[in-house]
């Protein structure tokens, strides 16, 4: 992956307080990129998951920005970037290359990366690129879908998702129905009718990043293979973190994570599924938070 050269960063606002992080903006090349920011310290940096954006980290931000400097970034095709619908192959990988640009923009040589989701495979495919960017990283359930479809059961659990919830939500998606496309995919991660249950602002934000998935599921490459020899050559401190209660499909692809990642820490979030974060933030938070602490010297 080449990182990008080109780069502009654009506050949007000057800041209320030292407490209150206002957004601001780099554009490399000709992606944007909106963030937030609070703190001083050694850089973290928080990916979000395909439903969330920049918003996504208000309690671990919180938690972290009085001992690290803590950056939160919406990917390229989530609120409230306006990057057009260009790609035909979008992937963990294009991810990357954008995170890669967006540190050098901030003059970043390397941080610490957290990550849930999408956002976690997009950390693992930066510090697959480009290690020496990557202090340490905590990857919560990355969906690394092909590496589990060379066992039996694996491949029956990648097949049942591509026909019962990529398919559908793609054709949702081309017959202009983001609302039914996200109520399947909410449904699937976090269980039936989760989607009509939440608050409606909570709703209007998924909407707001329905784009991320539209685009996705028209990839010619939506979840890429990568290279576990290149994975079990990485040298920095890795946290993988699981939901107690997560789904099937997800708990193979993280439970090969820690087969091939044998000497990384792991912990489960009780009373969470794939989004746990934002499902039990308190354990999370102080697991990425111990973590950190053990990792860093101040």
């Amino acid at each position: 992956m080449a990182l990008l050269v080109t780069w502009l960063v654009i506050p949007l606002s000057k800041p209320a307080s030292a407490q209150t992080p206002q957004p601001a903006k780099v554009v490399v090349g000709n992606i944007e990129l909106h963030y937030i920011e609070q703190g001083a310290g050694e850089p973290v940096i928080l990916l979000h998951g395909g439903q969330g954006d920049y918003r996504a980290w208000p309690s671990l931000m919180k938690a972290l920005a009085p001992r690290y400097r803590v950056i939160s970034y919406s990917r390229r095709y989530h609120w409230p970037n306006a990057n057009p619908l260009t790609a035909t192959n979008h992937s963990a990988l294009i991810d990357a290359d954008d995170l890669a640009g967006f540190m050098t923009a901030l003059n970043l040589r390397s941080a610490h990366l957290v990550g849930t989701s999408y956002g976690a495979f997009t950390a693992l495919a930066l510090a697959i690129a480009h290690p020496e960017m990557v202090r340490s990283m905590v990857l919560a359930e990355p969906p690394i879908l092909q590496w589990i479809k060379d066992t039996t059961r694996g491949a029956v659990l990648y097949r049942e998702r591509v026909a019962n919830v990529h398919e559908p939500a793609k054709k949702a998606f081309a017959a202009g129905d983001d609302e039914a496309a996200m109520r399947l995919l909410i449904d699937t991660f976090d269980g039936p009718g989760t989607f009509d249950r939440l608050p409606a602002e909570r709703r209007a934000s998924i909407i707001q990043n329905a784009k991320f998935f539209k685009v996705l599921y028209s990839s010619s490459n939506p979840f890429p293979d990568l290279s576990k020899d290149s994975v079990r050559r990485l040298k920095m401190p890795i946290l993988i973190v699981k939901g107690a209660n997560t789904d099937e499909l997800h708990q193979a692809v993280t439970e090969e994570l820690g087969r091939v990642l044998f000497r990384a820490h792991r912990v489960t979030i009780p009373n969470a599924g794939h989004g746990s974060p934002r499902q039990n933030p308190e354990a999370f938070n102080g697991a990425v938070f111990e973590f950190l602490e053990r990792h860093v010297t101040f």
